[in-house]
């Protein structure tokens, strides 16, 4: 059973460790899939081009008096009575930074979901990034990559990932300037106050969020009965309960709760928030992320 809240202080390092030589080993494995995943919608992806400094032709347009005369085409002006100027293209980069929560209560995994939340979690970032660098994207890892812009942008924030420390804390925004994207993968078990001041923390410095809430199908479903040990995989703090059945609803009605109120917390930012559960399929997140993208771009 997921965990009530998270807490930086209960991980010490002979846990950190060996989650992190785990983490590492299965990395390979999770970029393969995040690449499979990319391909599923890439066709439907593409760049933010717009006009400015570049040096591919874009249009042709009518000089505006006080411009430069350097820019004139005066080939293309012999041709009529105007005078035109010649745009180039120039591809729109910033940067979108990717976060995934490495909270204990992120390893787990229940019968009826494929894979861990954080193992999903990193297959979507990923992806994503695979997807990002393929439209010529900056890319970076919030605390363990500077923005990357390559081709091969995945392979190399997977390396980075895979040589770094777990994060076992929040990271910093020291980094994230405005204007800028970042994509944040948990289950978001914080305190709701405590994932408010990070929110508001980042929006502060420019940046539009976009909320990837990952959820096991049992964190939602509640299917247990009987007398059944719950366990807190952050502090190890275990609770029986002996007719589990009976606190069904009263669960149902506070995870609801919760995932309303991170909807509302995103939409008082103007961020988005895609839920994914663990038993779907990793393309639907990674196809909704795309849309919330493209939507901020159109917006911008």
């Amino acid at each position: 059973m997921a965990p009530i809240g998270h807490s930086a202080e209960r991980e010490q390092g002979q846990q950190v460790l060996p989650r992190a030589r785990a983490r590492a080993s299965l990395i390979p494995d999770l970029l393969i899939e995040a690449k499979r995943v990319s391909n599923t919608i890439f066709s439907g992806w593409h760049g933010r081009r717009k006009r400015g400094v570049g040096e591919n032709f874009w249009q042709f347009r009518p000089y505006v008096v006080g411009e430069s005369l350097a820019r004139i085409d005066w080939r293309r002006s012999a041709r009529d009575d105007n005078v035109y100027v010649k745009d180039k293209e120039w591809q729109a980069t910033h940067v979108v930074w990717l976060y995934v929560d490495e909270s204990p209560s992120m390893m787990f995994q229940s019968e009826p979901a494929t894979v861990s939340k954080q193992s999903r979690a990193m297959v979507i970032a990923f992806a994503m990034a695979e997807l990002l660098a393929r439209s010529g994207e900056r890319t970076g890892w919030l605390d363990v990559s500077r923005p990357l812009l390559s081709r091969n942008a995945a392979e190399k924030l997977a390396m980075a990932l895979a040589a770094a420390p777990v994060q076992a804390e929040y990271p910093t925004n020291a980094n994230v300037g405005n204007h800028s994207d970042i994509i944040l993968f948990s289950d978001f078990l914080d305190p709701m106050d405590v994932l408010e001041e990070r929110f508001m923390d980042l929006a502060r410095n420019g940046a539009r969020g976009h909320l990837v809430h990952i959820i096991d199908p049992v964190e939602e479903m509640f299917p247990y009965h009987g007398r059944v040990e719950f366990e807190d995989p952050e502090t190890g703090q275990k609770i029986t309960a002996g007719n589990a059945e009976s606190l069904k609803q009263a669960y149902s009605d506070a995870f609801g709760e919760r995932g309303e109120r991170l909807q509302r917390l995103a939409a008082k930012l103007n961020w988005s928030c895609t839920r994914h559960h663990t038993d779907r399929l990793a393309s639907e997140a990674l196809a909704s992320l795309h849309t919330h993208l493209a939507n901020r771009e159109v917006g911008r």
